[in-house]
C-alpha cells in the first residue's frame, strides 16, 4: 500500500502514545494523511444546516488497509476525482453526530470498541465526543495532537514544493504591492491590493499585519501611509493549504539613515541564525545564535526574535521556545532538526521614531543545511514612479 506518509513513523508514534487508533477530524490533518485531499465544497466554512461538516479519517495502527474515511453525504464529488489510498470510503455524514456514529460503527466492525483511541481533542465537537464516550464505554480516549503534529513535521518533497510556491508567491505579491502603493492610501487600500496580488498568483489570502509610520498597531485601518514613512507587511498566504509566512519593508521616498541602520540590524540577526539551521543541529541553537546577534545590535532593547515551525498550520512542530508570542512549551528545543522540517524565522524591531521594522523568512531544512524560498526584496522597497494600478 502506497501511503503519503511514513507508516513506520506513524505506528511508532502511536505505540509511544499508547494509541491503537487515531481519528483525524481536522481538515489539515486529513489533508496531510490523505496526500493532499481536501473537499472543495467545505474549503472555507464548516457549518451547514443545523450542524457542521466533520470528516474523519480512522487510521488503525499497523493495519492501514483497515482504515476508513467518513465524508459528507455529497462528498463523492470529491473522492471520485481524487485517488485516495483508503479503500473504505463512507460518504454518509451530514452532521458531527452522524460522523461520530459512523466512527462507532466502523470501530465495532473491526473489534476496536474497547481500544485506546486518539482523537483531536481541541477540534472534536462536544456532541460528537458525547456520542463516542456513550457508545464506546470500554474505550480509552487520548489526545491525537502529539502524534499528528509529529507526523506532519517532516514534509514530503511534494509538500515542500507547495511551501516554496506559497513563499515565492507571497514575496512576489509584496513586491508588486510595494511598487503600486502610494502615499495617501490607507492601510485598508494597501492590504486589499496585496490580497488581490496573492489571489492573482493562485494563493489563498489569509491575513496581513500592516503598519506604517511610527505606529505599532498592525491592523488594516483608515490610517494613511504618508511620504517618508516606513511600511511593514507581514502576511500569511496559502497554496493548496500550505502556508507561506514572510515579512518585508518599504518606504515612501528615501529611507533615512536611521531606517537603514535599523533594517541592517534586523538583517544581521536574520542572517546569523541561519548558521544553526541544518539536520542534526539542536533546535535551540537557533535561539542561542539569535541572542548573540541581538546582543551586538545598538537597538537590541527594541528587538525581538522568534522561530517556529510551519506547514499546514502556523506554529507547528518544531516548537523551539517557550517565550514566544504564542504560548506553548519548548518541546523541541533540545531535539535535532530533521530534513523536511520548515521553519519561520522572524526579527521585529519596534522603534518609536520609525515604527515597526521587520523581516520574516521561511527556511526549509535540507540535507546540506537550508533553503530559503522567496528570499528576495530584503531591503527598503519603494513605490515605482508612474502611479498605482
Amino acid at each position: 500500500m502506497d501511503l503519503p506518509f511514513d507508516q513506520s513513523r506513524m505506528d511508532t508514534l502511536m505505540e509511544n502514545s499508547g494509541a491503537d487508533v487515531v481519528i483525524a477530524t481536522t481538515r489539515f490533518s486529513i489533508q496531510h494523511l490523505l496526500g493532499g485531499y481536501r473537499y472543495f465544497f467545505f474549503a472555507n466554512l464548516d457549518a451547514i444546516g443545523v450542524s457542521r461538516y466533520l470528516p474523519a479519517l480512522v487510521y488503525i495502527k499497523g493495519s492501514p488497509e483497515k482504515s476508513f474515511y467518513i465524508g459528507c453525504g455529497n462528498e463523492e464529488w470529491g473522492t471520485s476525482v481524487f485517488p485516495l489510498w483508503v479503500t473504505d470510503i463512507r460518504n454518509q455524514s451530514w452532521s458531527s453526530v452522524d460522523t461520530a456514529n459512523s466512527i462507532v460503527t466502523g470501530l465495532r466492525e473491526h473489534g476496536l470498541d474497547s481500544s485506546t483511541i486518539a482523537v483531536e481533542k481541541a477540534f472534536l465537537p462536544f456532541d460528537a465526543a458525547e456520542v463516542l464516550r456513550a457508545a464506546l464505554p470500554e474505550a480509552a480516549f487520548v489526545d491525537a495532537h502529539p502524534v499528528l503534529e509529529a507526523i506532519r513535521a517532516i514534509k514530503s518533497p511534494e509538500e515542500l514544493e507547495l511551501v516554496r510556491t506559497a513563499s515565492v508567491g507571497i514575496i512576489e505579491s509584496m513586491s508588486a504591492t510595494f511598487a503600486a502603493s502610494r502615499p495617501g492610501e490607507t492601510k485598508i487600500d494597501i492590504v486589499e491590493r496585496f490580497r488581490r496580488a496573492q489571489t492573482d498568483r493562485g494563493l489563498v489570502f489569509d491575513y496581513c499585519l500592516v503598519s506604517c509610520g511610527s505606529e505599532f498597531n498592525r491592523a488594516p485601518s483608515s490610517r494613511v501611509w504618508r511620504e517618508g514613512e516606513a511600511l511593514s507587511l507581514d502576511s500569511g498566504g496559502m497554496y493548496q493549504g500550505y502556508i507561506g509566512d514572510l515579512a518585508r519593508m518599504a518606504v515612501a521616498g528615501e529611507p533615512t539613515a536611521l531606517m537603514r541602520d535599523l533594517l541592517a540590524e534586523v538583517e544581521s540577526v536574520q542572517q546569523s541564525v541561519r548558521a544553526a539551521v541544518a539536520p542534526g543541529r539542536r533546535g535551540g541553537d537557533i535561539f542561542d545564535l539569535a541572542d548573540k546577534a541581538l546582543a551586538a545590535c545598538p537597538h537590541a532593547d527594541e528587538m525581538f526574535f522568534v522561530g517556529h515551525g510551519m506547514g499546514l498550520i502556523t506554529h507547528e512542530v518544531p516548537r523551539l521556545t517557550g517565550t514566544g508570542p504564542v504560548p506553548y512549551p519548548a518541546d523541541h528545543a533540545e531535539a535535532p532538526l530533521e530534513v523536511g522540517m520548515v521553519l519561520s524565522l522572524e526579527t521585529t524591531l519596534s522603534n518609536p521614531d520609525v515604527g515597526i521594522v521587520k523581516l520574516e523568512d521561511t527556511l526549509i531544512v535540507t540535507e546540506d543545511g537550508w533553503e530559503a524560498p522567496g528570499d528576495e526584496a530584503r531591503g527598503w522597497n519603494r513605490p515605482l514612479s508612474g502611479g498605482g494600478e
